[in-house]
């Protein structure tokens, strides 16, 4: 089992999403600490990062195997997530 750090700026992400991403991108955070890699998980090509997919918004987060840690650091609209 995974701890979750969420950090501040992926809070702020989160409220400022729609009501019904809001309750679906917690529900999917949550999961990540059971399994850190889902089937829907990809890494992100030359970093070592993953994103989650929850309709059109990304879950970008690292995970820390050696100390059991998955942190998300940013929830953004598809459009912006790759900046």
């Amino acid at each position: 089992m995974y701890r979750l750090h969420v950090l501040r700026r992926a809070i702020k992400d989160i409220a400022k999403l729609p009501p019904e991403y809001t309750r679906l991108v917690s529900q999917h955070i949550d999961e990540l600490a059971e399994e850190p890699r889902p089937p829907g998980a990809k890494k992100l090509r030359g970093r070592s990062d993953y994103r989650l997919r929850v309709g059109v918004y990304r879950i970008l987060y690292d995970i820390n195997d050696e100390a059991n840690i998955v942190t998300v650091y940013r929830v953004k609209h598809r459009r912006e997530a790759y900046r």
